[in-house]
């Protein structure tokens, strides 16, 4: 497409997402000096693409949407085979003796089902579908979070559930997010359910991120944490991914399943 030839609206945000696939980002400056539009017209254009769905607008541009928002039903058949290969390898952070913190979400439920049976240790989450799945281990001690139930991804956030993370001491914390992005950092889609999340983090002696396929690359509108906060991120998704390329440059560990 040569810079100045008029631009069918179609034409243009069928443009808007390849570039987001591609480059993992637009800037939208930028791709307005290349198409010959104005700024304002490819703002609009991603407004309409984030009011979709489709993209995450940031400050100057956009981020790819993640598809890890939907409730937990629709999440259930998302990235199946990536969440197991995490799940197996987050599994093996954790050590017999231990007390973990395990978020809520599908790849924390595979989590479970990868636990060796004869495990002892502690377990400490606020999704009572996670706290379920552990009673089929008899060694693991499941202490369950309480509060109010957000039913979108099923667990316990709000003053109550976050009073009781504070009395909460942890090797490790299994975190779940619904984007990683090298410029967005980790993000999900719910304000109080980030904070419970953060609250959780800072409970714990290292935190580890469960990032399957769907995840890595992707932002959500809500931050979490910091990169830099997190001991490793867990993810099946091949070394040369360019997503994991600027993680490992920025110093991020990769924990490979």
């Amino acid at each position: 497409m040569q810079k100045g030839s008029p631009v069918l609206t179609a034409q243009r945000r069928d443009l808007l997402l390849d570039r987001l696939r591609r480059d993992g980002r637009i800037v939208a400056k930028d791709l307005a000096a290349e198409l010959g539009l104005s700024d304002d017209t490819v703002r609009r254009d991603l407004r309409d693409l984030a009011a979709a769905g489709l993209c995450q607008r940031v400050y100057g541009g956009a981020l790819p949407a993640s598809p890890a928002v939907g409730d937990l039903a629709a999440r259930r058949d998302v990235a199946v085979g990536s969440k197991q290969r995490v799940a197996a390898a987050a599994a093996r952070l954790v050590a017999p003796g231990s007390t973990v913190v395990l978020d809520g979400g599908t790849t924390a439920l595979a989590v479970t089902r990868a636990l060796p049976p004869d495990l002892d240790a502690t377990v400490v989450t606020h999704s009572p579908a996670v706290a379920a799945s552990l009673v089929e281990h008899p060694r693991v001690e499941v202490v369950l979070l309480g509060g109010r139930i957000f039913k979108h991804s099923g667990v316990a956030c709000g003053a109550a559930a976050v009073e009781a993370a504070e009395r909460v001491s942890a090797d490790v914390f299994l975190l779940g997010v619904t984007g990683v992005h090298p410029v967005a950092g980790l993000t999900t889609g719910d304000a109080d359910e980030a904070a419970m999340k953060r609250t959780l983090a800072r409970r714990a002696a290292d935190t580890y991120v469960l990032a399957s396929a769907e995840k890595i690359g992707a932002a959500s509108p809500f931050t979490v944490l910091p990169l830099s906060d997190v001991a490793g991120v867990v993810t099946d998704v091949p070394a040369e991914h360019p997503t994991l390329v600027d993680l490992a440059a920025a110093g991020v560990p990769l924990v490979h399943a």
